[in-house]
């Protein structure tokens, strides 16, 4: 635990660290509230899910884009605008009653302007500390997030049920300001300066590292989209309450994500070799596989409490290997599509979770999550010749390089 000590050391570190977070902690509460909001508005959940989709698909879009563009136009720029478009947007739709279809074209909106803070914090952290201190901090932050989705869960159901949907609403919307606000205005963000990309859209994605990155990150997300799925399912009530399920389920999944959060404190540090990414994600394979065994809650509990140590580990090591193998000027795109990825995950294993639920109940949803971890871990395994061996050196991201005219005397 010494190393996290060390990282206190560095002047701001902690302070990009909480506040990051504090923007980033309405991720963590929206999807709930939307889809209450939505519930009560129109008094289905099908509008709802459709509101939701067209935020995801927006958000997804923006992902890549927006991270460019912080090169284009400067990170404190497009984070502010987004910041500020966002939040008010969220504001409307929580007091505005307006047709389902304008409703979900803000929601669209929503999406689209979504802070591209993980991106642009992921990007700055290798200019942050020593080379043998990034892996550290990657690995701090991927635990810390964990305390978005224990957390902003809890927040956003309390806040809808005292105070009504609406001040929900207002709840993310003022953390996604204040703590936007917070990063904005450290002062590394006026000393790192990110220069423009010099490549096309997309053109990041033929570095090895990248795509790899994107697609592990589609299947691993996926399955855990699914595993939510069947765990909520494997304790909803059958005599019409929906405390009591939501309780255990609630529980289970805490268990889940505070296993990530210990892993990502004693084993996300360690340096990325070859073979790291595979065995992190089969540490969640094997918890995720044993909660076929039985569906009692303390049994999940505890698999998943195991499997959850793979998790936050598995994040740092992705973004390990982008630091170590892209160059800074498109750092923050390749975290834009590795997002991407991710939410795309998302949308797919709840899909097919959804599909496996009513054909075989909790077990088919546990299933899918096994199976879309296992062909997350296959492709580890496949690709370590492209995975940097990073033992014993210091992470530094590839130097800048482009074409310089000479003059012929």
């Amino acid at each position: 635990m010494g190393i996290y000590r060390e990282l206190g050391r560095h002047p701001g570190v902690y302070r990009v660290l909480a506040s990051q977070l504090t923007a980033r902690f309405p991720f963590g509460m929206l999807s709930i509230i939307i889809l209450l909001h939505m519930q009560l508005q129109y008094g289905d959940y099908t509008s709802a899910g459709i509101v939701l989709a067209a935020q995801s698909v927006g958000q997804a879009i923006a992902g890549p884009l927006t991270s460019r563009l912080m090169g284009t136009l400067g990170m404190r720029r497009v984070l502010a605008t987004t910041s500020i478009v966002c939040s008010a947007l969220l504001v409307t739709i929580a007091f505005v009653h307006l047709p389902l279809l304008i409703v979900t074209a803000l929601a669209f909106l929503i999406g689209i302007t979504t802070p591209p803070i993980t991106p642009a914090v992921r990007t700055l952290y290798p200019r942050m500390v020593p080379g043998n201190q990034i892996s550290a901090l990657f690995s701090l932050d991927a635990a810390a997030q964990e305390i978005i989705w224990v957390v902003g869960p809890v927040v956003a159901v309390f806040a809808s049920s005292q105070f009504g949907t609406p001040v929900g609403l207002c709840v993310a919307a003022a953390a996604m300001l204040i703590g936007g606000a917070w990063f904005i205005t450290t002062p590394l963000m006026s000393v790192v300066k990110l220069p423009k990309s010099r490549t096309r859209l997309g053109v990041v994605l033929r570095r090895p590292t990248v795509l790899i990155s994107t697609v592990i990150g589609f299947f691993f997300v996926a399955s855990f989209a699914a595993i939510e799925a069947g765990v909520v399912r494997a304790f909803a009530p059958t005599d019409g309450s929906a405390s009591h399920g939501s309780l255990e389920s609630g529980l289970v999944l805490a268990f889940f994500a505070g296993g990530s959060l210990v892993g990502g404190l004693i084993i996300g540090h360690r340096p990325v070799r070859p073979w790291s990414a595979f065995v992190r994600i089969a540490i969640v394979l094997a918890g995720t596989a044993a909660c076929l065994v039985s569906l009692n809650m303390w049994w999940l509990s505890a698999v998943l409490f195991l499997g959850g140590i793979g998790t936050a580990p598995t994040f740092a090591a992705i973004s390990s290997m982008i630091g170590a193998t892209v160059k800074f000027s498109e750092t923050a795109e390749a975290f834009g599509w590795i997002g991407t990825g991710q939410l795309v995950g998302v949308a797919a294993g709840s899909a097919i979770g959804g599909v496996a639920i009513d054909a075989m109940g909790a077990h088919g949803a546990i299933y899918v999550s096994v199976g879309l971890l296992v062909v997350a871990a296959i492709i580890a395994a496949s690709t370590t010749r492209w995975i940097p061996d990073l033992k014993g050196i210091d992470i530094e991201q590839p130097p800048e390089t482009g074409t310089i005219a000479i003059p012929l005397p």
